[in-house]
């Protein structure tokens, strides 16, 4: 399975997470939202996770990256990722 998660400051990481699905062999990648970098193509991961962190859903000004996050989640919910 691939397992794709979104990072949105430096200092929060999988944890014990990523122990857990190397063990079972998942391929885990990662979007660190906070360097602009690019959502991957939904039909190229099986399981996303949304790591958190200190915005709000709303803080659009200051996150830029949060509206295409947002939309990218809906459509992973839609596809059941």
């Amino acid at each position: 399975m691939n397992v794709h998660y979104l990072q949105h400051v430096p200092f929060e990481c999988l944890g014990s997470i990523e122990a857990w699905l190397h063990n079972r062999g998942h391929r885990i990648t990662v979007t660190r939202l906070y360097n602009n970098e690019q959502l991957p193509a939904l039909d190229d991961i099986d399981w996303l996770i949304v790591m958190g962190g200190p915005m709000g859903v709303e803080d659009t000004t200051n996150y830029p990256w949060l509206s295409a996050e947002k939309d990218f989640i809906k459509q992973a919910l839609t596809q059941k990722k």
